[in-house]
């Protein structure tokens, strides 16, 4: 004649509602929510009544409330190290504007291999900033050496530019075809993706826009025949 058992959360009266994709399936929880959450949401509910995400959504969602909490100190003790390892803002900065570029590459590969972007595509997204930092600072620091041994600024950026295509270029491909047979994986193809691609466009537009930064910045001309 009455309910033994009255769920609460939050001191409210739930009622939770369980549904799984297929486990031999292509399917993932984020891509069979995003196709049924409009359905969902767009029911006439009686007053007093809401609707709540859970499951992995809500995980998902935490991890990245906990993650981004910390992200800035994080970036910001990074970016301290990058001005200790060249003793200059300017070249530090120089190497920081190059990390937005992986959002190009990102978005060219999740959009193409229709891959939703969730929480192991975020953490592919953050360890290419370290991928990115590390290009940059190679490119600055031989460029430093070029200026140490005589050269002209000019003339330094352009040889720099120049040797270090091949090492930076093998390191990208090598870390790219690492990420290939997670492809095959449902959980882990998302941060696959973006790493791949990601990776692949920043190197060639680092390779461009470095130089061509560090050419604003100090103002370097060409030597006069």
């Amino acid at each position: 004649m009455e309910d033994p058992i009255i769920v609460r959360r939050d001191r409210k009266r739930v009622l939770t509602v369980y549904t799984d994709p297929d486990p031999f399936g292509t399917t993932t929880a984020a891509t069979l929510q995003a196709r049924i959450q409009p359905k969902v949401e767009s029911l006439n509910l009686p007053d007093g009544y809401i609707i709540e995400w859970g499951g992995e959504y809500e995980s998902s969602r935490d991890a990245q409330a906990s993650l981004f909490s910390s992200m800035p100190l994080g970036y910001l003790f990074m970016f301290f190290v990058t001005i200790l390892l060249f003793n200059s803002v300017r070249d530090a900065m120089i190497v920081w504007l190059t990390v937005p570029l992986a959002i190009i590459g990102v978005t060219v590969g999740l959009l193409g291999l229709n891959t939703p972007f969730g929480f192991m595509a975020l953490l592919g997204l953050l360890s290419l900033s370290g991928m990115l930092i590390k290009n940059g600072i190679v490119l600055i620091e031989q460029i430093n050496i070029e200026l140490e041994s005589g050269k002209a600024r000019y003339e330094a950026i352009v040889d720099a530019a120049v040797s270090r295509v091949r090492p930076v270029c093998m390191a990208a491909i090598t870390t790219v075809l690492g990420m290939v047979p997670l492809l095959t994986d449902v959980f882990f193809r998302p941060m696959a993706v973006t790493i791949m691609f990601g990776l692949g466009f920043a190197t060639v537009l680092t390779l461009i826009v470095v130089p061509v930064l560090y050419k604003i910045s100090y103002r370097a001309k060409p030597a006069e025949s």
